[in-house]
This record gives C-alpha cells, structure tokens and sequence, in this order.
C-alpha cells in the first residue's frame, strides 16, 4: 500500500471519527469493514482508493437516519449517505469521478446487483465480513454456507468467510 493510500485512510478516518463522535460501536465497525476490505483487495483487483474510501464510510447516513426517521435501515442509510460522505470526500484530493463512484457505491450498499463493479463487491463482501459475525450463532454449519454462497460475491470474500465462520477451532 503506498504512502498516497496511508494519508487518505488517515483522514477519512479521522473525518469518520468525528463524524461519528463518541460512537464507538459505528466506528469500530467501519474500521473493521476496511480491514476487511484491505485484505480482500490483496487478491481481487479492485481500486484501493475507491474500496478503502467506501469501507470507511459506508455507513455514515446511518446517523441522520437514526434522527430523521428513528430507524438504521439499510434503506434510509443509502438515501442519506452520500451527501454527507461526499462533504468528508472533497477534503481529500480524490478525483471528481472516485468521488461519485464511492458515493455510488455507498447509494447500494445494501442492495446488491444495482452497481456491479468489482469495487462495489469488494465492499460489499467486506462489510458482509463483519455483519455475518451477528448471525453465526443463529445458524447451523449447513446453513451458514449456503448464505455465504448465496450473499458474497467475490470468490475472495468467500473464501475468507468460510475459513472465518466455518471451520472449527
């Protein structure tokens, strides 16, 4: 990862942070989605500018949702986000065209099939990753691989959710 990368994830993720304030739960799990997606990155080509700026704030319309329509569903997060992750965007240097496809990505986050890039599926298996951990105790082994070949979508995330979530300890 270059240096250019580095100081991007540094100030999204501070910009993410005070966004967020004193909301640890939000933050923690953006981090983990981008750790996530730093690691699939490694094998699926995807662009980590575009991938890493996502993860960290996919999730940022969940704030004004919980206050505006007293709900965090998946729905309202991607009617609300963009326009707040595109104020933290123009404080990088990304470029015009990063900044609508993250905002793009961002808009169907949760909705699957509507943007098909292999960066929207990067973040997509990504964020998956950490939300499928809330699920596992309600699921059998049998079942748990069925969601994970219905929902992910690159063989990485795939891959990598089985060696997570099925494999015995």
């Amino acid at each position: 990862m270059d240096n250019k990368i580095l100081v991007l994830k540094e100030i999204l993720i501070k910009e993410m942070e005070d966004y967020f304030e004193n909301d640890k739960k939000r933050t923690n799990h953006a981090k983990k989605v981008m750790a996530y997606a730093e690691e699939l990155l490694k094998k699926e080509k995807a662009d980590w500018p575009v991938v890493i700026s996502a993860s960290i704030l996919h999730d940022t319309g969940i704030k004004i949702s919980e206050k505006k329509y007293k709900s965090a569903d998946g729905y309202y997060q991607e009617k609300e986000g963009p326009s707040i992750a595109r104020k933290i965007l123009l404080k990088t240097d990304l470029s015009n065209k990063n900044i609508d496809e993250i905002c793009e990505i961002i808009t169907h986050h949760h909705t699957p099939g509507i943007v098909n890039t292999q960066n929207f599926k990067v973040l997509y298996d990504s964020d998956c990753l950490v939300n499928l951990k809330d699920e596992i105790h309600l699921l059998n082994k049998k079942k748990l691989l069925k969601i994970i070949e219905k929902t992910f979508l690159t063989n990485t995330g795939k891959n990598l959710a089985i060696i997570i979530y099925c494999h015995d300890s």
